[in-house]
């Protein structure tokens, strides 16, 4: 019916490298928009057809489709398509090697209700020229030090986009084209086994200098890595035991000099206190239901984990998701139990790297190993699948990609995070019934809007 996933075997020395003190060679870097696609996939289709050729046909808004400016949702741009097939628990297993081991575990946990719906796949979607010429230049320059902590020599694209170690294929998750602002009220839920539902809102403002194609490189890279690279904000709304908490911060791409920077504004107090370590397993969300490195499925310092490529694998992942920021689209409707309503959720096929994280000898975490699968068109994370001391799958993470027209690039939307003991989810990232979607690149915010007393007068 479908063929086997491909593995694609990589160099056993190369995987066990723990970071890489060189850019990519001349000859390599030939191969970035003639054989690889501009940002590093396979330019080529599979074998039975079913994952395209990149066509990268369309820059921003494509025909036929009426996108009503940045705040408003992003349309469907596959709007009369229907599911080529659908996995159930009962069919699981023709499908079995395209699909993650969380999802398998989704299918177990709910044999009657989680479905994966199976869309036909596409690669029509290209990124600005700037962002391109950034990879290139990525190629030829970024380096990891530090036991690959600092990273040099990137700016406005993935730092890696031939990586050889699992640190470089780290980092690219991390330096994603994205958008260098974004504000947002987005909505939180923790949908509980019978239903209930606990809520959460936050009042979203970030930075991202890194990502901004308008800014000169040089300047930028001149700073050094310790220069801050992302700025963020966010203003609790609910839960109301938490209304007014406000946290403000900084990072940098340099964790093994300047880590992370965040100062906590306490409304009961009215004081704005440094947070000595805000990241890695801290809880996070209504109830503490994931973890702050969780957000984006992995962010901040990698030195907890050893980093390893496990390979290339054919997916069934989430993409193209347009369906669950539709308006008319009401939270009862989207949260169901046990998982989101399959009918809003679309699949496609694609090539996906597989990076696992495993805690290394003398350091905790709450997930002793991580497995992400990582978009090769994109280089977004995607899925994941998080494992506990005893190594039992626990949590399963996933992020649903659109392509963000007035961004000209792929954006995480409504994300995912199960917990398959408890059977409670958490959607994140919701703005049906917010009055306006997020606001990308708008350039409105500023450094000065992410200080300690920013934050104050923030919570006055």
């Amino acid at each position: 019916m479908h063929s086997k996933f491909k593995s694609f075997a990589l160099c056993a020395a190369a995987v066990a490298i723990s970071f890489s003190a060189h850019a990519s060679t001349p000859e390599e870097i030939k191969a970035l928009g003639t054989t690889l696609t501009p940002l590093g996939a396979e330019k080529e289709g599979n074998k039975d057809g079913s994952i395209p050729a990149y066509s990268g046909k369309w820059l921003g808004v494509p025909p036929g489709v009426h996108f009503q400016g940045t705040g408003n949702i992003h349309p469907d741009p596959y709007p009369n398509e229907k599911p080529l097939f659908t996995i159930t628990a009962q069919n699981m297993a023709q499908y079995a090697e395209r699909l993650s081991d969380g999802q398998k575990a989704l299918f177990k946990r709910y044999p009657a209700t989680f479905r994966v719906p199976v869309y036909p796949s596409h690669r029509d979607f290209r990124y600005p020229d700037k962002v391109i010429a950034n990879v290139k230049e990525n190629a030829a320059n970024a380096t990891l030090a530090n036991g690959g902590l600092t990273l040099s020599g990137a700016f406005a694209g993935p730092a890696f986009p031939l990586p050889k170690t699992g640190l470089e294929l780290f980092w690219n998750t991390q330096t994603v084209y994205r958008a260098n602002n974004e504000i947002a009220i987005y909505d939180q839920a923790v949908v509980y086994p019978d239903g209930n539902k606990a809520w959460g809102r936050t009042n979203y403002r970030m930075m991202a200098m890194f990502n901004n194609i308008n800014m000169d490189r040089k300047a930028v890279l001149d700073r050094g890595a310790s220069g801050p690279s992302n700025y963020f904000l966010t203003n609790t709304i609910l839960p109301e035991r938490e209304k007014g908490t406000i946290n403000v911060g900084f990072e940098t791409n340099d964790f093994a000099s300047h880590p992370r920077q965040t100062w906590s504004y306490n409304p009961g107090t009215r004081r704005v206190r440094q947070a000595p370590e805000f990241g890695f397993d801290q809880p996070f969300g209504p109830g503490g239901f994931h973890t702050v490195d969780e957000d984006r499925l992995f962010n901040g310092s990698p030195e907890r984990y050893d980093w390893k490529i496990v390979g290339k694998r054919e997916m069934y992942i989430p993409y193209h998701a347009n369906r669950l920021d539709d308006t008319s689209v009401k939270y009862d409707t989207m949260l169901a139990k046990g998982h989101l309503n399959p009918d809003l959720m679309r699949y496609e096929l694609h090539r996906v790297w597989v990076l696992e994280g495993k805690v290394k000898t003398g350091m905790r975490h709450l997930y002793a190993r991580r497995v992400m699968y990582v978009d090769e068109d994109t280089w977004n994370a995607v899925m994941a699948d998080h494992y506990d001391s005893r190594g039992e799958l626990w949590r399963v993470a996933m992020v649903n990609l659109v392509y963000a027209y007035e961004l000209q690039a792929y954006h995480a939307r409504v994300t995912v995070y199960h917990d398959l003991v408890s059977g409670a989810y958490m959607a994140d990232r919701l703005t049906n019934q917010q009055p306006k979607a997020a606001r990308i690149n708008t350039g409105e915010l500023k450094a000065s809007d992410y200080t300690p007393d920013a934050a104050r007068q923030s919570g006055l």
